[in-house]
């Protein structure tokens, strides 16, 4: 495997990391469970265990503990259902929300869609939770990348680098936290 200096093994080097599925082995104290990793063949392995890391990487893996999220940019990502079905379109697939790994999948109230465009700049409430929508999502590779199937499928980057800027969805920051239920409304704060 080629090193870049980036430190986490990503789909971008193993288009079938999806399918490794990893739990918590008490999932009412995640702060204190051991962590399991469900294979695609269905051996359910530590996520410490040697045996996880020859096969997810041939010349091993080192397993990071982080007691806090893991993410590319900001804390929060958030995307509509719209803004997705409208990508498939201009990018001639049926696009599923896993290729995009949103913390927060909104449907929106009308069939428009990059409706969370117009959301940068904003403070949104979300059930109990506030968040600021600080940017537009720039998009990398990994979205090519169909999470079931495996398959690459350039043109649904070429659709957002042609049609969005490189951009689809947004990343916010946690202004208030609160519990985010299903179902929720998605109510946008007057701006300051």
């Amino acid at each position: 495997m080629v090193r870049s200096g980036f430190p986490w093994l990503t789909l971008r080097q193993r288009e079938d990391l999806n399918h490794y599925r990893p739990s918590f082995v008490e999932p009412a104290r995640p702060d204190k469970s051991p962590t399991v990793v469900r294979t695609p063949s269905g051996t359910v392995l530590d996520v410490t265990n040697r045996a996880l890391g020859t096969e997810l990487c041939p010349g091993g893996a080192r397993v990071i503990k982080q007691d806090r999220g893991i993410f590319d940019a900001f804390p929060l990502s958030l995307i509509t259902t719209q803004t997705i079905a409208r990508l498939g379109e201009i990018a001639g697939a049926e696009l599923d929300v896993e290729r995009f790994r949103p913390n927060i999948l909104v449907e929106a109230t009308d069939e428009a869609p990059f409706a969370e465009d117009a959301w940068v700049g904003r403070v949104l409430r979300i059930g109990g939770m506030r968040m600021r929508v600080d940017k537009r999502d720039g998009r990398c590779v990994v979205i090519t990348i169909d999470p079931v199937t495996t398959q690459r499928s350039p043109a649904v980057l070429r659709a957002v680098a042609r049609d969005r800027q490189g951009c689809l969805g947004v990343y916010g920051s946690t202004v208030e936290p609160g519990r985010v239920s299903r179902n929720d409304h998605v109510l946008t704060e007057p701006l300051a």
